[in-house]
């Protein structure tokens, strides 16, 4: 599978909140900030499509907003639970903009969050 690099945000920029989220080349992208970097992750809780951007970030993992699964952030995976995992972003810092690595194919029905287009 081909990959992308695409610019995001100036790390300057980056939202106080410590996280954005954005729709880059039809995906839809969450970016958190944490103690321990940035992480990406497709913004589409494995469950029921809900958007995760919504949710609470705690201790490297974003809350469901929707029904309460919780993923890391790093991994993608799903804790507590019998959900599938997160599909994660490869991300980097160019200089001082954030980039995200992105499949050039666009996002499937099981990658948009319910809503999404």
């Amino acid at each position: 599978m081909s990959t992308s690099w695409h610019s995001l945000i100036s790390e300057s920029d980056f939202p106080a909140e410590g996280k954005l989220a954005a729709k880059v080349a039809g995906w839809y992208v969450l970016v958190v900030r944490t103690d321990d970097g940035f992480h990406a992750i497709n913004d589409r809780c494995t469950h029921q499509a809900a958007l995760l951007s919504p949710g609470r970030i705690r201790r490297g993992a974003v809350m469901c907003p929707l029904h309460g699964a919780r993923f890391e952030l790093a991994s993608g995976k799903c804790l507590g639970g019998t959900y599938n995992d997160l599909r994660v972003f490869p991300l980097r810092l160019e200089g001082a903009m954030l980039e995200v690595c992105l499949p050039d194919t666009p996002p499937g029905p099981g990658d948009t969050p319910v809503g999404g287009s």
